[in-house]
């Protein structure tokens, strides 16, 4: 059979293409539904977490430090919990329950951490209220994979699927913006109880908006089974048959017989054999043994197509391992860009901007950048490079880490620029009583803006990535990864400013991060991520050079 190479399907598989018969008659309002429920999940959540930390100091009575630690506690769970959600999703339930069911959850979440407030209950009830948001919130994978699934095959909608990861990452910075601003004051100025109980409003909202699509869903993937059992068959039988030789020919191992390009595996299309990883080929070496026994065992025999699914997810690897460094290096907007905003002049006129706010420049960003992008930038990239989505999912993951890297050295110009400031100047004593350099906070905008940038090219081309290479059955799966390579990317940055701090700060020497920034070098730390992001990009063309997009056998 050809060997068609593939970089984003529709889903398929023989119910599916039953199901899928009614295209010409589906609503348009499938995609439009998913995406403003999106908004109105995204909100209660980012409004939740925003403010987090103030509700544990005032209303908990926790300590600075406790109430840091239970915050990243808690956001730490909330970005690994995506793995279970989507789990469930390609393993038993299909995405449409999975999203119904955890949509709930969060309902409830958000109920008892409303009624806790309301009736001043133990710190317990507000915890079990909060983890149970931090499971029900884990949800962007799903969503995203099953809007996605709304498209079909041909070019054009092909087209219009690369598009709706765009507008995806659109909403959730509009629910984003709307959370961490207005749902934040509405906490400060009117008190938690008013505060939490909308987050909870909100989301009854966004599950009424999601089942009020239902009908005009176009496309239901369904549960492949476990992709983890499957995985491990495919390794156990490989080192069983560990002795035995793998033919040259391709087709001569073991595959499902029938000319519909459907595998075994429910739901998923028959992919190709490549000569990646070959060892892993003996696992679909049908020995004598094998013949006289049937149904065959999967611990022992596996079709090509299970055997190209580890190595789908084996190729996804080194991919992931890039991101995990480029969301250490984003996650500096919350920690490092603050330290040096706290020392910068915050006056705009009698407002006083507190540096945190600008992260709002980066959500700002891109809100721009996503139409740039998908109006301009991409027919513009269409025309001159031939391909139907302006740039290979690769390439545009890899234009991202150039954008980190420049926000990396802008960070650094203007710690060069603050410290002669500094030296100049010195600090002059503010209304609030801290001390600041006489030079704007504003200046810090650049580097916010370009991280902007670089997050619309590479965690919406990491999405789009992961969910074409992914094999059909795994696709929530994979399309999680890029949440797990941020959850990771906070504790590798975590760790560096440990070691950095470790290294530095000995002899008396303050170091490179002083609880004082103006007694340190921050912009030494800022080269150091520099020269990380650009070392990441080189360890990436390497990567996407070698990588071998997922092929089906149509």
């Amino acid at each position: 059979m050809e060997a068609v190479e593939v970089e984003s399907k529709g889903s398929h598989g023989g119910d599916v293409d039953r199901r899928t018969s009614r295209n010409d008659r589906r609503s348009p309002w499938g995609c439009t539904l998913i995406l403003v429920s999106t908004v109105f999940h995204g909100m209660p959540y980012f409004g939740l977490a925003t403010n987090l930390v103030n509700y544990f100091k005032v209303e908990l009575h926790a300590g600075s430090k406790s109430a840091a630690t239970s915050v990243t506690n808690w956001m730490g769970t909330a970005s690994m919990l995506p793995l279970a959600a989507a789990f469930l999703a390609d393993s038993f339930l299909g995405k449409y329950w999975t999203i119904t069911l955890f949509l709930g959850i969060c309902v409830a979440g958000y109920g008892v951490v409303a009624a806790s407030t309301l009736a001043a209950l133990q710190s317990a009830a507000f915890y079990a209220g909060l983890y149970l948001v931090a499971l029900g919130a884990g949800l962007q994978p799903v969503i995203v994979s099953f809007g996605a699934d709304q498209f079909g095959d041909d070019e054009s909608e092909r087209a219009q699927q690369s598009s709706f990861f765009n507008w995806f990452y659109f909403f959730i910075s509009i629910g984003s913006l709307v959370g961490g601003t207005l749902l934040v004051w509405v906490q400060t100025a009117h008190g938690w109880r008013l505060g939490y109980g909308i987050l909870a409003l909100l989301e009854v909202l966004a599950v009424a908006l999601f089942v009020g699509g239902t009908g005009a869903y176009r496309r239901h993937q369904p549960p492949g089974g476990s992709p983890l059992t499957r995985i491990v068959q495919v390794v156990v039988a490989a080192v069983r048959k560990r002795d035995v030789e793998a033919p040259d020919d391709a087709a001569l191992l073991y595959e499902c017989e029938g000319d519909d390009g459907v595998s075994a595996i429910q739901g998923s299309r028959r992919l190709a054999h490549t000569d990646q990883f070959r060892f892993l080929d003996k696992a679909a070496v049908e020995t004598a043994g094998d013949k006289g026994v049937w149904p065959a065992s999967q611990w022992r025999l596996c079709t090509v197509t299970q055997v190209e699914e580890l190595k789908c997810v084996l190729r996804l690897l080194p991919v992931f391992a890039c991101g995990i460094i480029f969301a250490a290096a984003d996650t500096q907007m919350t920690t490092t860009f603050i330290l040096q905003g706290d020392t910068l002049d915050p006056h705009l006129g009698s407002f006083r901007v507190p540096a945190a706010m600008l992260t709002i420049f980066d959500t700002l960003s891109v809100m721009i950048w996503v139409p740039l992008y998908d109006r301009a930038i991409v027919p513009l990239a269409r025309r001159l490079t031939g391909h139907s989505r302006g740039f290979t999912p690769l390439a545009r993951i890899g234009v991202g880490f150039i954008f980190l890297t420049i926000a990396m050295l802008l960070a650094g110009a203007l710690e060069v620029a603050r410290r002669h400031v500094l030296t100049l100047h010195g600090t002059y004593v503010g209304t609030d009583g801290a001390e600041y350099v006489p030079m704007s906070i504003f200046w810090q905008v650049p580097q916010f803006v370009v991280v902007g940038a670089a997050e619309v090219f590479t965690i919406v081309g990491q999405m789009e990535f992961y969910y074409g290479q992914a094999p059909d059955a795994m696709r929530s799966v994979c399309t999680g990864l890029s949440s797990v390579a941020f959850a990771l990317g906070n504790y590798v940055s975590s760790a560096l400013v440990v070691v950095v701090v470790r290294a530095t700060a000995r002899g008396g020497s303050p170091g490179w991060i002083p609880d004082d920034v103006n007694d340190g070098h921050l912009d030494y730390f800022f080269w150091l991520l520099a020269m990380l992001c650009f070392g990441n990009l080189s360890a990436y063309l390497f990567v996407a050079r070698w990588y071998n997009y997922k092929k089906t056998a149509d």
